[in-house]
């Protein structure tokens, strides 16, 4: 099959030479949306036990040692995948928000691994200081490293609408910090969010875009248990697209950034016990599946709508 965009594992062979694997490890801190250091009550989305691994989640709120979730993770990884390199992956939370030397300790730890060849870290945009730029930069000149920063959208009235308690000026502010640094940001985006429209996703793609950002994780909207959008959802106040509509959100998306930027992913997914809605989106390859049909069935491509410099 025709490669119609620039996945990850593509970019990161080019880079490493092997084939990577993430191992998911939690340093237990929150973020001001949780712990109410903004006004804004939260995102409308979000149950934090979607982002433990399915084969852990009945040990919240245990947080064991760097060393041992690495060690643990990486035992999975290896019978299931025989895999050899891995990337130390911060997703739980804001991983940025909390004292730096705590923080830079525990980035450490990570890649002290011998077998961590990258560190990713998760977080928002508005938890992004000088201060820790610099130190990531430190870090990044030893080991490849990436921020992964929360967008979701670059339309600051979906922003207050699902409550993320910061706006697109926070992400363009952080991804400067970042890029005088040089390091990569990679932007988190939801397609599907209530009140958008295809238009505007489009526009979320063209920021990006104009920002230059070197990777990108497009998520479809998902409703999970015990959220603000599950009880949006019982009111029939959202409205989720089917799995025909969400992957030509992607395909259109995909078009319309530049083809040298690296796609992360194209759908998202959370365990089938917390997920209400849609049912399709538990179906991880089902939907990979539907996004590859539809870039086959327009003979399409990442970047073929994209007007800038191709970098």
């Amino acid at each position: 099959m025709k490669q119609r965009y620039r996945s990850i594992n593509d970019a990161l062979k080019k880079q490493l030479g092997k084939r990577a694997y993430k191992v998911v490890v939690d340093i237990g801190f929150s973020c001001p949306n949780r712990d109410a250091s903004l006004p804004s009550n939260g995102c409308i989305f979000c149950n934090e036990r979607s982002y433990h691994p399915a084969e852990r989640i009945d040990k919240m709120p245990e947080i064991r040692s760097i060393h041992q979730q690495l060690e643990d993770g990486m035992t999975y990884v290896r019978e299931r995948h025989g895999a050899h390199a891995f990337i130390a992956y911060f997703q739980r939370g804001s991983n940025t928000y909390g004292p730096l030397e705590k923080l830079c300790k525990t980035y450490n730890e990570a890649i002290d691994h011998p077998d961590v060849v990258a560190l990713a870290i998760s977080t928002r945009p508005d938890c992004i200081s000088d201060a820790l730029c610099d130190s990531l930069a430190d870090i990044a000149a030893t080991k490849m490293l990436w921020i992964e920063l929360g967008l979701q959208s670059a339309n600051d009235e979906t922003l207050d609408r699902i409550g993320r308690g910061h706006n697109v000026q926070h992400f363009i502010d952080a991804h400067e910090k970042l890029r005088k640094r040089n390091i990569p940001t990679c932007a988190h985006v939801i397609l599907g969010l209530p009140g958008e429209t295809r238009e505007q996703m489009i526009k979320t793609a063209r920021f990006l875009a104009k920002q230059s950002v070197w990777g990108v994780k497009i998520h479809n909207l998902h409703v999970l248990k015990d959220t603000q959008l599950a009880r949006m959802h019982e009111n029939g106040e959202v409205v989720l697209p089917t799995l025909e509509e969400y992957a030509g959100m992607v395909v259109d998306f995909l078009e319309n950034i530049p083809s040298g930027m690296v796609v992360h992913r194209v759908n998202g997914h959370s365990p089938r016990d917390i997920t209400v809605a849609p049912k399709w989106s538990i179906n991880k390859l089902a939907t990979f599946n539907a996004v590859e049909a539809e870039l086959e069935k327009r003979n399409t491509w990442q970047g073929k709508r994209f007007t800038g410099p191709r970098s």
